[in-house]
């Protein structure tokens, strides 16, 4: 296999920079309030010690003078989008990983084209068009190319050819590979494994009797094996819902109670599914089977209070006063996995913990138990 892997160098901060170029160069924070989290932050802020994921308290702490920005959503999803389409359009299979982060698949193509070039040149493409800064690593696996890919950060990258991956892992700490976290670093050091190469001082046999089942899997990356391949990217794929009327309707507010209720439903099943839209649309069909629909694009979420107003605002602008309606539908496309990437800010954290409670409920006592209350249907 021959893999690149592509990853936008401090996504926020830089979309955050090309908004405000007063920022370039300053110690900044993309994260929600004092009580939030750091989603994350410029090079300059982790010299402090500030990552990802930190509480903000902490941050600040350690960077008194940071500058601390909301976040901005749509703009995050826009350049994101940005990035894929210059993609899709050269990449014969690309993976989205995250909203900020992509695999390519190049097996096969050195006989048409130098592949390393190949994505140099598309590097030097997105940032050209864009204006973000991007780092890539390509190697034999997934595992290695992303690895390599953090090495090349900021802004770079690097090839590591098939067959070295070994030297190339083998100085690196522990802690590169996927999966092991501060808890099973600190386990490792006390068997003497601070580097990636000191795993395989070790047999898959020994390693098994101090990790469990996890051993030989940690023998074989530490080798630079990874069977993961890379999953074709479907932007197409979309949820809907629609409804035939048992009588043609001209009640507006009626409707739009039944709108709110479809778009809950879409919603629910999206976080079910762990997806995010960044599309949603709505349909009207009237009496003469004549159909309409109007869409737009949306900051990716999943969450019934961001979903219903743009559903609402479609509905108005779509529907012609007065006529009689025949069929409603809602559809959201565009979907990703980028749930918890765009999630990092204000009252995110609350507002998931709320969504994940009346879902508890749903799934314990059905979907209709729990809605907005303009959603509830009159009995």
């Amino acid at each position: 296999m021959l893999i690149a892997h592509f990853d936008l160098d401090s996504f926020f901060v830089s979309v955050e920079i090309l908004n405000d170029p007063e920022l370039k160069g300053k110690p900044v924070i993309v994260g929600g309030g004092e009580r939030g989290v750091v989603s994350t932050c410029s090079y300059e802020a982790r010299k402090y010690g500030v990552h990802s994921a930190m509480p903000m308290k902490t941050a600040l702490r350690l960077c008194p003078h940071a500058i601390v920005v909301g976040g901005s959503r749509g703009e995050y999803s826009r350049y994101s989008r940005w990035v894929t389409e210059i993609i899709a359009a050269k990449a014969p299979l690309f993976e989205k990983a995250s909203i900020d982060e992509f695999y390519i698949d190049l097996t096969g193509m050195d006989k048409y084209f130098d592949p390393f070039q190949w994505t140099v040149d598309l590097r030097q493409q997105i940032i050209n068009e864009t204006q973000l800064p991007i780092s890539f690593g390509m190697a034999s696996s997934k595992m290695v190319a992303k690895i390599a890919t953090d090495e090349a950060k900021p802004n770079g990258y690097l090839h590591v050819p098939a067959g070295r991956e070994q030297e190339f892992l083998a100085p690196l700490s522990v802690g590169k590979i996927p999966g092991v976290g501060a808890h099973m670093r600190e386990v490792l050091k006390n068997i003497g494994i601070e580097k990636i190469g000191d795993v395989l001082h070790y047999t898959p046999v020994q390693l098994e009797a101090h990790l469990g089942k996890w051993g030989p899997e940690l023998w074989e990356k530490a080798q630079g094996i990874h069977r993961g391949t890379v999953e074709p990217y479907h932007e197409q794929k979309s949820v809907s819902t629609e409804t035939t009327f048992n009588e043609n309707r001209t009640d507006v507010e009626g409707m739009l109670n039944d709108l709110v209720g479809m778009t809950e439903k879409i919603a629910y099943e999206l976080r079910q599914d762990n997806k995010m839209a960044g599309c949603i649309a709505v349909k009207i069909r009237y009496p003469d089977f004549e159909t309409t629909s109007k869409q737009t694009t949306i900051p990716y979420t999943f969450y019934d209070d961001e979903l219903i107003p743009v559903a609402k605002e479609l509905f108005m602008k779509l529907y012609r006063k007065g006529t009689p309606v025949r069929l409603m539908g809602v559809r959201v496309s565009e979907l990703t996995n980028e749930a918890v990437q765009t999630n990092l800010f204000s009252n995110a954290e609350k507002k998931s913990d709320l969504y994940k409670a009346i879902d508890s409920v749903k799934n314990k006592f059905g979907k209709g138990m729990i809605g907005k209350a303009t959603g509830k249907k009159k009995s």
